[in-house]
């Protein structure tokens, strides 16, 4: 069977580092979905859900932004902003921060570069929100510790 050789950075930490099935991400130009042998690419990431699954599993998490390549031989590295696993998502903290921007849009004024980062700000956390309320969902979530929760 073939794999994709996957490894997820950011500026902190390795946050996975595995072979996959196939990768789903969200870029600027829509939602990608790479498979083993995929054509080489590279594309910029936006905030927003990002899906790995190995031939057992699937992860779900969040991604902040950042770029995606492709290499040839099924090698795809991910640089991220910021990137955490859905269980890492507090939910009652996720919805303040969205509720935080959603105050700080209204209060903002005509300055477009201020305009820009609230909305931005807006933007990640509404992705937080969605991934972790994903999760929430979920029959059988995994933990932080990969077991499945019953």
């Amino acid at each position: 069977m073939n794999l994709i050789t996957f490894k997820l950075v950011t500026p902190e930490k390795t946050v996975l580092n595995m072979e996959l099935v196939s990768l789903t991400c969200p870029t600027t130009t829509g939602q990608i979905t790479i498979l083993p042998n995929h054509e080489p690419l590279i594309s910029t990431l936006v905030p927003g859900e990002m899906k790995a699954k190995t031939s057992d599993e699937e992860y779900l998490l969040n991604v902040a932004g950042g770029f995606v390549q492709v290499q040839a031989g099924s090698q795809v590295v991910v640089l991220a902003d910021a990137a955490e696993h859905s269980y890492e998502i507090d939910l009652k903290r996720a919805e303040e921060a969205k509720k935080r921007a959603e105050a700080a849009m209204k209060e903002v004024r005509v300055n477009q570069e201020e305009y820009a980062k609230v909305a931005a700000a807006l933007e990640r956390s509404l992705a937080r929100l969605n991934v972790a309320r994903k999760r929430s969902r979920r029959k059988n979530p995994i933990t932080s510790e990969g077991i499945l929760e019953e």
